[in-house]
């Protein structure tokens, strides 16, 4: 299984490779991350697992760098959280 630190150098990897228009980049990265959801998606955190699975990438990464102010998506995101 793939650990967060991991799973976090596949995105910022990805998310150049996105900035430079690397393809080879980009595929091998994707493919890493949904490898890493699929071994791992029993043991990683509910809310990374639903980041990687809907391919939210940026706010995976924002998670996984301990932001709590993520922007709320179509899903409803820190909607569904209570008030603190």
């Amino acid at each position: 299984m793939a650990t967060e630190p991991e799973i976090k150098t596949s995105l910022v990897n990805l998310l150049a490779g996105i900035i430079q228009s690397d393809g080879a980049v980009i595929a091998r990265e994707m493919a890493n991350l949904d490898a890493f959801l699929e071994q791992g998606r029993m043991q990683l955190h509910p809310q990374l697992v639903h980041f990687l699975g809907n391919r939210s990438y940026a706010k995976a990464l924002m998670y996984l760098g301990g932001e709590s102010d993520i922007p709320v998506g179509i899903c409803g995101g820190n909607a569904k959280r209570p008030a603190q």
